[in-house]
């Protein structure tokens, strides 16, 4: 099934690439241009023999895509001890001393047959970093084993690298909302705090979206505060709900023991749209809405999820 579906996607790309065009590409067309050279690259791959590697030859990649690859990974070992490695593995050659190859993917079963002392069915193919990363995304978004926010880390590491968001949507075969919300996840709430909590696998997107959202509230506690609320036992997805359980109360506090420091703006002075429970005040930097209707409170979400896309509106109009 996991074969069968990498096969439909490269499939995909190939078809992508042999599409002709009428008009030469704009400049801002980056990401099919990447994409469909990186078509012809994996199809190479998939054409190819895999060989056996000694796993002692194999250096880890820089950017890596999964929080701990130990993680079920004696369901793996096993898997392969009695049927054998299913799927291959894909190394790009390194220079300079240390091994001889970098893995691409396959982390996983590199250390289960590492386990079991064996070597390990790769492909092996000159890649640039890029093309690495693209096909890592690729194959991984395949099998569909990448939790919500180690999908959110590595769209931040694809965008470090220069990849645009229209390519790391594509690779991750997201839309621009979801891959806003990922990267918006990634880049608010502490590295730290992160990786304390773990994969969470079973949390999905929202506990994640929540966490953000009491991470960046004016009476958010520092990240060390935070930090220390994530229990030390429990399931990653146990802990990322303990925290967020703890620092909802926290919120809830400072709304009955206000800060005497902080000063709302008052009511008089926000400027209310016409026909709409919507009020505003712009002044300097900053700028704050008010919503007075219960029911059109989303509005202030679905502000937020587009800031994105008004400031980069606003740029075109503001060279």
């Amino acid at each position: 099934m996991k074969r069968d579906l990498l096969a439909k996607s490269l499939a995909q790309m190939g078809s992508k690439a042999s599409a002709p065009t009428e008009t030469p590409p704009k400049a801002t067309e980056a990401a099919p241009r990447s994409l469909k050279s990186m078509s012809d690259v994996l199809s190479q791959v998939s054409a190819q023999s895999a060989q056996e590697v000694d796993v002692h030859e194999i250096a880890d990649s820089e950017i890596a895509d999964r929080f701990d690859v130990a993680e079920g990974l004696e369901d793996l070992i096993e898997s392969i001890r009695t049927s054998g490695q299913q799927l291959p593995a894909l190394l790009r050659y390194r220079r300079g001393v240390g091994p001889r190859y970098e893995v691409v993917y396959g982390r996983r079963r590199i250390a289960a047959c590492r386990a079991l002392g064996i070597k390990v069915k790769a492909y092996i193919k000159e890649m640039d970093q890029r093309e690495a990363l693209i096909s890592q995304a690729l194959e991984n978004s395949a099998r569909l084993e990448r939790s919500f926010i180690e999908q959110a880390l590595f769209s931040v590491k694809l965008e470090e690298q220069g990849f645009t968001r229209a390519e790391i949507g594509d690779v991750l075969a997201v839309d621009k909302g979801t891959l806003s919300k990922l990267i918006g996840v990634a880049r608010d709430v502490p590295t730290a705090i992160i990786y304390k909590i773990g994969a969470a696998h079973d949390a999905g997107r929202r506990p994640w979206l929540e966490l953000r959202r009491l991470v960046k509230i004016e009476t958010a506690l520092s990240q060390d505060a935070a930090q220390s609320l994530v229990p030390d036992v429990g399931t990653p997805a146990e802990k990322l709900n303990s925290l967020i359980e703890s620092l909802q109360a926290a919120e809830r506090a400072a709304k009955i023991m206000p800060d005497p420091s902080a000063k709302a703006p008052s009511p008089s002075l926000l400027t209310r749209l016409k026909d709409a429970p919507v009020a505003y005040r712009a002044k300097g930097k900053r700028l704050v809405i008010e919503i007075s209707n219960t029911k059109d409170q989303g509005f202030i979400g679905y502000v937020e999820a587009n800031l994105e896309q008004l400031y980069d509106e606003w740029v075109k109009k503001n060279p």
